[in-house]
């Protein structure tokens, strides 16, 4: 079902094929933008917050929600590229896989809407239950995306063409974000009630990709065992460490990712009680961060041709710093503006530039391999960086919002170890050979 070569670009976008495959990355960011990062920590700041302190026990249940479900992505994730290597199916695992991420959030509406006298751990039964489907649907989204992604290939004969779609699939996503957060004047401040229509969107435009993409068949010839994933990732460490400038990246783009991910996930409810942005400026903020992230992704593509790669991404991690330190050191709504501001030219940035160095650093027939332990180092990162926030915030919780303020600043410390390491890269090294 691959698309033919000579279509015009236009064209070529709204085949079926591809441009089932583009909403689905609409449908999905509904669901990240919708509950990863905006409702379902409102909802927990609703339900466990209320004082300073109760803040912070909010923020500490949030971050370990979103470290818990990361942990078990890295460690089924490997298995999961075994299952398409075995069997050439993408569509077959993501289908049931997004059901899953549907349904569990769904779950979460159902019970964040009830009211349960029954407590556990000192929370109610409800809240319990909303926490633990959050985990299980982010978990089914983020491992979801592994077959999505490897559907790209199948998608175009053409590889001179596979950026422009791979562009449309995250211009799709942007638009999801817009979708996904039109549900916020119909829901108001009542934030369990985001849930279910999130969920009935994600399906919803999900459904081109279920019902009307027709998935090529293709020969399998692997006899890979089931749990050769772990083994792969064990072999590209060690080559991984043979080229030190891929080895010195690799690390620095851990604590970089580190930093960004974390931010993501704690943005919302560090906004509301820091520096008391209502949810509609919130959803503002994110609206503008987006808009940044767009700008410094095609901002610093030019600034990356001018200066290289790695003087690019140094700059990159400064601005993230400088982000981070005034949201940290934020005493009014202005001095956050301009943090989240920052923050998106940073992400858009970062992820922009880094892509560019790698290909730089990699030998091209490792490119692929390469490829993957960095994303595999993005998940790793993605427990860190919550656990360390959520952990600050748990000890510190009797001091109020300083405890927040902490744990964010924290951030920096992990953004300047990143840069550090980076800046041991030598330019002039032969960083496509062993060393």
């Amino acid at each position: 079902m691959q698309t033919q070569l000579g279509l015009p670009n236009k064209k070529l976008l709204f085949t079926m094929p591809i441009f089932s495959w583009a909403l689905y990355d609409l449908a999905n960011t509904i669901f990240t933008s919708n509950v990863i990062t905006i409702f379902f920590p409102f909802y927990m700041q609703q339900v466990i917050g209320g004082n300073e302190v109760l803040d912070q026990l909010a923020s500490t249940f949030i971050s370990y929600a979103n470290a818990i479900s990361s942990l078990f992505i890295v460690l089924f994730s490997p298995l999961l590229g075994v299952m398409i290597d075995r069997t050439g199916k993408k569509k077959a695992y993501l289908v049931p896989f997004t059901l899953a991420c549907i349904a569990a959030t769904l779950l979460m509406g159902v019970f964040a809407g009830g009211a349960h006298s029954f407590i556990i751990g000192g929370l109610p039964f409800s809240v319990v239950m909303v926490i633990f489907l959050f985990m299980i649907a982010k978990f089914f989204y983020n491992t979801s995306l592994i077959f999505y992604d490897a559907m790209l290939p199948d998608l175009i004969q053409d590889e001179k063409k596979t950026p422009i779609v791979s562009g449309f699939g995250v211009a799709m996503g942007y638009v999801g974000t817009l979708i996904g957060l039109g549900i916020y004047p119909f829901i108001g401040e009542q934030y369990h009630w985001a849930f279910i229509p999130s969920a009935l969107l994600f399906l919803l435009f999900s459904l081109p990709m279920m019902f009307l993409y027709k998935e090529p068949r293709r020969a399998v010839t692997t006899s890979k065992s089931f749990f050769s994933g772990y083994k792969e990732i064990v072999v590209s460490l060690r080559e991984a460490r043979a080229y030190r400038s891929i080895w010195l990246f690799m690390i620095a783009y851990f604590f970089f990712n580190d930093a960004i991910a974390t931010a993501i996930a704690m943005m919302a409810i560090y906004a509301k009680t820091i520096t008391g942005f209502t949810t509609g400026q919130f959803i503002l903020l994110y609206l503008v961060s987006t808009i940044t992230a767009i700008v410094g992704s095609f901002m610093f593509g030019f600034v990356n041709r001018s200066i290289g790669s790695q003087k690019a991404i140094a700059w990159v991690a400064v601005i993230l710093m400088l982000a981070i330190a005034l949201a940290t050191l934020a005493i009014n709504q202005l001095m956050f503006w301009i943090a989240g501001s920052l923050y998106g030219v940073a992400m858009g940035a970062m992820w922009a530039t880094s892509r560019t160095f790698i290909i730089e650093l990699t030998p091209e027939e490792k490119r692929g391999q390469f490829f993957g332990l960095f994303a595999f180092s993005g998940k790793v990162s993605s427990i860190f960086g919550p656990a360390l926030y959520g952990t600050i915030t748990l000890l510190l919780a009797e001091t109020g919002n300083l405890a927040s303020r902490v744990a964010l600043g924290s951030l920096i410390i992990l953004v300047a170890i990143g840069l550090l390491i980076l800046l041991r890269i030598k330019p002039s090294a032969q960083v496509n050979t062993p060393s």
